[in-house]
Parts: structure tokens; sequence; C-alpha cells
């Protein structure tokens, strides 16, 4: 039976220019401050973006699609210590100006539907709501008078 891939959409509503929301997504430090203290990131097109955000979760992606301030899109290696997959898990990233701020969709997609990823699949489904919100707050703390 064909693996059927599936994802997730996360949204959040940031009081912040668009402008300042995207570089933080794109500048380490501050990648650093909500969702992951070691990271790597090469921003431009067909750069790379790489974190270590616990022990166990390491993440390498490529960058597919580099628009600032607009959109980002990452698609990542395989990730260690799964089983081998023809899906290639993605992230898209996608930025717009609001009234009085700005508004970040994410959506996640390709992880497999099978019993060994759902562990994975949760983990990174809860982890970027609470990581989005992480990355909210930091981004209204700049420009908060």
């Amino acid at each position: 039976m064909p693996e059927r891939p599936r994802g997730y959409a996360h949204r959040i509503d940031v009081l912040a220019p668009q402008e300042i929301l995207w570089r933080g997504l794109i500048e380490p430090e501050r990648v650093a401050e909500w969702y992951a203290p070691a990271a790597r990131i090469d921003a431009r097109p067909g750069g790379s973006f790489s974190i270590r955000a616990e022990r166990d979760l390491e993440r390498e992606a490529h960058m597919d699609v580099f628009l600032p301030p607009r959109r980002l899109r990452l698609l990542y290696m395989p990730e260690r210590g799964m089983p081998a997959t023809d899906s290639v898990i993605v992230d898209d990233f996608i930025l717009d100006t609001a009234e009085g701020g700005s508004v970040l969709r994410l959506l996640g997609s390709g992880i497999p539907d099978g019993p060994q990823w759902e562990p994975f699949y949760l983990r990174l489904r809860d982890g970027w709501a609470r990581a989005l919100q992480r990355l909210k707050i930091a981004t209204e703390r700049r420009v908060r008078p």
C-alpha cells in the first residue's frame, strides 16, 4: 500500500511589521530566541537551514523558495532514525501584511502516515504550534516602545 503523506497548518497574527517577522525566521540569533538554541542559517535562494532544538532533534533543510519578506520554503533532509520514505517533508512559511501587523502561515507537509511516523508527526505539529507562539511574543517585544 503506498504511503499517504499528511501535514499541518498553523497561523499566527503578529503585531509587528512583516520585515521584522521575516528576520525572526532567517537570522540565527533570532531563531535561537524562539525555536532552537543552535541554528545555522544561510539565508539566500538555495541556502540552508539547520537547527538543533534538543538532544534528539536535529533538522537540516534546503531553502527551496526564498522570497523576502514573503515566503520561505524548507525541504528537509531525511530524518535520522526514521524509516526510509519517498516523501519529502516540507515547511512552507507564508507571510503577509494585516491591519496592525503581519500574518504568518506555516504549512507543513510530506510526513508519512504510518504508525512509526506518528510520534514524529505529533511532535512536529504540536511543537510548531508552541514555537510559533514564542516567535509571536519575541517579535512583538522587538517593536514595543
